[in-house]
């Protein structure tokens, strides 16, 4: 079994529930029973996910939480008997890494065959040809073909893919086919998320946003929750670059890895400039411009073809937008770009490195006019690590409903005005400490105030000094590394009126 240190909610099993009286001031009992009365159907029980052991089968959280629910749907720790009913119906349905060419004898004799899987389709036009591909990476198939019909439903196919049912059949002449597709469905309606937000404490809704991402509230102190729920900025806010710098063990990738299909996990192997803008030779456009959020692990292990082309993409980007190679096939998107790596701690449990943190990513990573870009660093080594106690005992919200509303919030344009007319760092602020403030400000409170009602002081409280701690952490590399940056002042602070 791999043992990585941001893939521990796989090792441990669940445990019986023990809901404290208060935990960070919330009784948990009596929030498990509003989130089941607020939300229903669209709540469940985060334990039944660890003890399916679908994940170990390579779905991610967001697709075993759909499987669970639609074929046993309850409450309370995953009994015996659904266990077993999970664990059949994926051995029929679910293929393991070494059983592609059994699926594909079992096509060539006729048989018509129903796998989980994601499915990306590709439009290739060539002077001779022109045909659709659809890749099946559950049965390592790249070639398969796929009915027009299922486009026209779901064109999502045609962008950054689906997780769901196909059933393939073999055809000749034609090889694999996908005849049909059930994909996963999530009804999202923003007004009944605000009207929900409205019979919750905040202290209650931060803690059920935890439990939602499948961490425990009781685990982390409330200055350690808002630096978990800081993970979720990119998915609720438009163009949010971050970096994450912890040591192992923090379960730093794991939220990006199982919340959205539309979030894309890049973990070792080669990183090239056809992979993250656009490939020249095809004009296919790379993974900045077909998802909502890239994330990079472990970085500092990563392979970089042609650094100095990925440093200069990604500077163009993360500055406007837009993406661009050679000066051809300039798009927009608004993708946020997460960077995660690990780092060295001292007998202090702080950065061996500090004040440079930064000093452990590939050094190409540390030029100033490239981390000046990134909005805000996570000080991971601020957040505990993972432990059995970790991970959540009770119930949350299924993760493919709970990121397609973050991704609808990102259009919420009024909350980014809001935080536009408070939040001002001085006449001789740097411009772009005022604009990362603000936008992870806004951010924040998309993501703890959706319905809009806050005083000033929570919004300082909750919203602003959170964005500025995160944009600090870069200023303080900024300020080490380039002397450029002195002119300013040391602390970022912002005006109150």
């Amino acid at each position: 079994m791999n043992t990585n240190s941001d893939d521990l909610f796989t090792l441990f099993e669940p445990t019986a529930p023990t809901l404290a009286p208060l935990t960070n001031g919330v009784d948990m009992a009596a929030l498990e029973a509003k989130v089941e009365r607020v939300f229903g159907s669209v709540s469940i029980d985060k334990r039944r996910l660890g003890a399916s052991k679908l994940q170990s089968r390579g779905i991610p959280g967001y697709v075993a939480e759909w499987v669970l629910e639609s074929k046993v749907p309850g409450r309370g720790p995953l009994s015996a008997d659904d266990a077993a009913k999970v664990l059949d119906w994926a051995a029929r349905v679910v293929p393991k890494p070494d059983e592609g060419n059994i699926i594909r004898n079992r096509l060539l004799n006729g048989e018509s065959v129903r796998i989980l899987t994601p499915v990306q389709v590709d439009v290739v036009l060539s002077g001779k040809k022109a045909e659709r591909v659809a890749k099946l990476p559950m049965i390592g198939e790249d070639r398969a073909q796929i009915a027009e019909h299922l486009l026209e439903a779901y064109p999502a196919l045609l962008q950054q893919g689906m997780w769901g049912v196909a059933q393939l059949l073999y055809i000749r002449d034609q090889g694999i086919v996908i005849t049909e597709f059930q994909p996963m469905q999530a009804t999202v309606n923003l007004d009944r998320w605000r009207e929900a937000r409205r019979e919750f404490k905040l202290e209650e809704w931060r803690a059920l946003l935890l439990l939602t991402m499948g961490y425990n509230p009781a685990a982390y102190s409330p200055e350690a929750q808002q630096l978990v729920l800081a993970r979720l900025l990119p998915l609720v806010q438009k163009n949010v670059h971050l970096m994450e710098l912890a040591p192992k063990g923090t379960g730093k990738s794991y939220i990006y890895e199982n919340i959205s299909p539309l979030v894309r996990l890049v973990s070792g192997g080669n990183v090239s400039p056809s992979v993250l803008f656009v490939n020249n030779q095809t004009n296919q456009p790379g993974i900045l411009a077909r998802y909502a959020v890239v994330v990079l692990d472990e970085v500092q292990t990563l392979k970089f073809d042609n650094p100095a082309e990925i440093v200069g993409g990604l500077k163009g980007y993360l500055a406007n937008g837009k993406i661009s190679r050679g000066g051809k096939h300039e798009m927009a998107s608004d993708c946020g770009f997460v960077l995660l790596a690990n780092i060295t701690l001292d007998a202090n449990q702080r950065p061996a490195n500090e004040p440079l943190v930064v000093s452990e990513l590939p050094v190409f990573l540390q030029e100033t006019a490239f981390l000046d870009r990134i909005k805000g660093m996570i000080p991971g080594w601020e957040v505990p690590k993972l432990s059995p106690a970790s991970f959540a005992e009770q119930s949350g919200l299924k993760a493919d409903y709970f990121s397609d509303i973050l991704l609808h919030l990102r259009q919420e344009l009024t909350t980014d005005a809001y935080c536009a007319r408070h939040i001002n760092l001085g006449p001789d602020a740097y411009q772009r400490n005022q604009e990362s403030v603000r936008a992870l400000a806004s951010g924040y409170m998309k993501l703890l105030f959706p319905h809009g009602e806050v005083t000033p002081a929570e919004f300082y409280k909750y919203c602003v000094e959170p964005a500025i701690k995160l944009r600090q952490g870069v200023w303080d590399q900024l300020y080490t590394i380039d002397a450029e940056y002195r002119k300013y002042g040391r602390y970022i602070t912002v005006e109150r009126s």
